[in-house]
């Protein structure tokens, strides 16, 4: 039987008994949450296996490709730079890319990059998912693309394209690529277990991804959508959550999809950029964390046809309204999650950072119902009201 390790505080014992629930249940089958307040890990639990035949026990060690979460570092990689004051978030992408300033991209800012503004949302010539593996191929891709939309009008989910102008643009900044930036700056001093890829000494404790039930044919492309649309794009290349498992991916620099984690890990990255510590102490400023909170945009995503509302890099807490505002508190929350469920939230003002890894994959593209669950009794422990408590 799936069994939960780690520590937990006896106020969180809520947490700790729905996590072995749901482990004992089958609904996951590996997975680790991290509650850090104040700097001070709560919840730290782990548990149940890391591979789909059970054979593998997933330990405090295990990492695990994290999809969409790695974003949140990519953008942490961009707002230490802004917080150092190497860019602005208004400057223009081509003061530090030149070739970016062609086919009307010439105005599009470092914010609208990170903010899933900048309209170049999705690769408009055919693309597989081996494809997505070759960095620099992919920057020329998109030196040469023009924006869908005007840049900084509204949000269309930059699924794939994120990693490539993001990592491009930090290389661009500091001479490091995207991956050995995050491994320097931020991982290391940290002494946290991310990477924007594995590296293969690695291999032997990342978990396998258990890919989502595959949606019917007409999800994936329904027959009266525009090939060329959007939502279509996005879509190319179709996700294949079991390419997640293989070399080509693992030896990738996919700024958007491929970091390697766990829950304690990422809790203790953007807790020490965010809520933990005093000014100077912090790794971002009161200014940066501000900038965060700056409405980038703020309604249905052209992507993802959802209310989604962005700030400068991460998803932020909407007024009711957006898709995540059903089971979080109101305040002020940052946050971004993964394909199949990983999800990283900040709540600033409580001083609470909530992580959550796993790999039995839901199709949902941000947050499962597994997290949904754990968030509803991290309040509810904590005595605040959300939508799924009766806190108050």
């Amino acid at each position: 039987m799936a069994q939960a390790h780690g520590k937990c505080d006896p106020k969180f014992q809520g947490v700790y008994e729905k996590f072995r629930e749901l482990l004992e249940s089958g609904q996951e089958l590996g997975a680790s949450l991290t509650v850090n307040i104040d700097g001070e890990e709560v919840v730290n639990i782990w548990g149940g296996y890391a591979d789909a035949k059970r054979t593998r026990p997933w330990n405090q060690d295990t990492i695990v490709n994290v999809f969409s979460t790695t974003k949140t570092i990519s953008a942490l990689a961009v707002l230490l730079l802004i917080n150092d004051g190497k860019l602005s978030p208004y400057d223009k992408v081509s003061r530090y890319w030149p070739e970016f300033a062609v086919n009307g991209k010439e105005n599009i800012e470092v914010r609208h990059l990170i903010s899933h503004t900048s309209g170049i949302a999705v690769f408009e010539d055919p693309i597989t998912m081996e494809g997505l593996c070759d960095f620099s191929s992919n920057v020329s891709r998109l030196e040469k693309q023009a924006p869908r939309w005007e840049p900084g009008t509204a949000s269309g989910y930059h699924t794939w394209t994120y990693g490539y102008l993001v990592g491009e643009l930090v290389r661009r900044v500091t001479g490091l690529a995207l991956r050995d930036f995050v491994a320097q700056k931020i991982a290391a001093p940290l002494n946290a277990d991310f990477q924007i890829g594995a590296k293969e000494e690695d291999w032997p404790r990342v978990a396998e991804l258990v890919p989502p039930p595959r949606p019917p044919s007409d999800f994936i492309a329904p027959p009266k959508m525009d090939p060329d649309s959007l939502p279509a794009k996005m879509l190319h290349p179709v996700p294949d959550a079991s390419f997640a498992n293989t070399e080509p991916w693992r030896r990738a620099e996919i700024g958007a999809a491929n970091g390697h984690s766990n829950s304690q890990a990422l809790a203790r990255i953007w807790s020490r950029a965010l809520t933990v510590g005093d000014e100077g102490q912090r790794l971002l400023s009161k200014d940066t964390i501000d900038l965060i909170f700056t409405e980038q945009s703020y309604g249905l995503d052209l992507c993802f046809g959802i209310p989604i509302r962005f700030g400068v890099g991460l998803g932020i807490r909407g007024n009711g309204d957006a898709a995540i505002d059903s089971w979080i508190p109101e305040g002020r929350l940052c946050f971004w999650g993964g394909w199949g469920g990983s999800m990283v939230i900040n709540d600033v003002d409580r001083h609470i950072t909530i992580a959550y890894a796993m790999n039995k994959m839901d199709a949902g593209a941000a947050g499962n119902d597994a997290v949904r669950s754990y968030v509803a009794e991290i309040y509810k422990a904590l005595g605040v009201h959300t939508p799924s408590t009766n806190g108050k």
